[in-house]
Order: C-alpha cells, then structure tokens, then sequence
C-alpha cells in the first residue's frame, strides 16, 4: 500500500524558515539541497510510515523520526495518508511546541 504524504502549512512554514536561516548561513544552494533532502525523506514515507517512536505521551498517533540527526519530524498516519505536522531543526523542543498546539 502506498500512502499520500501531506505537509500542514505549520510544517511547511518551518521548512520555509530553515531554507531562511540555512541560506543566510551558508548558501542558498546549500539550504536547498538540505531542505529538498528533508521532503525527500518525508516523501519517502510513504512506503514504510511506521518508521521512528510511537509518542502517544505527546499527542495520540504522533511519531516522531529523525533526518541526518539534526531534524526532528513529527507526523501522524491515518488509513491512506501521512500527516507531516512539524518539522525541528537542531534541538529545538519539538515536544513543547505540539504540546502547546493540542
């Protein structure tokens, strides 16, 4: 079974502000090979969705996986479809910031 995989706009808009501060940093080029990398890997779930921890302490049905070790993704996967709901970047605390969203 293939599942659609579907960024929130919160998600979409973080992707958006680490191209930002990537690209400041270093280079455009660079922030968009990291940031292309990311939705690859996020794409990539859907022929395998049941990847990373199972955090139902945080919200229930949220997993959460890691990109290159410095990105943390929080999805959620229903009957068809992969709901990219947060994308941290470098240790930033991804469990306040969806705990605060419930």
């Amino acid at each position: 079974m293939s599942y659609t995989v579907v960024f929130t706009p919160e998600a979409e808009a973080q992707l958006i502000e680490l191209y930002g501060y990537i690209a400041a940093e270093a280079s455009p080029e660079i922030a968009a090979r990291f940031t292309d990398g990311i939705v690859t890997y996020c794409e990539s779930l859907r022929t395998f969705p049941a990847r990373g921890n199972r955090r139902d302490d945080i919200r229930l049905g949220l997993r959460v996986t890691s990109y290159r070790k410095r990105v943390a993704i929080a999805f959620h996967v229903d009957e068809d479809r992969v709901n990219i709901i947060g994308v941290f970047y470098g240790g930033q605390d991804y469990e306040a910031a969806l705990l605060e969203e419930e």
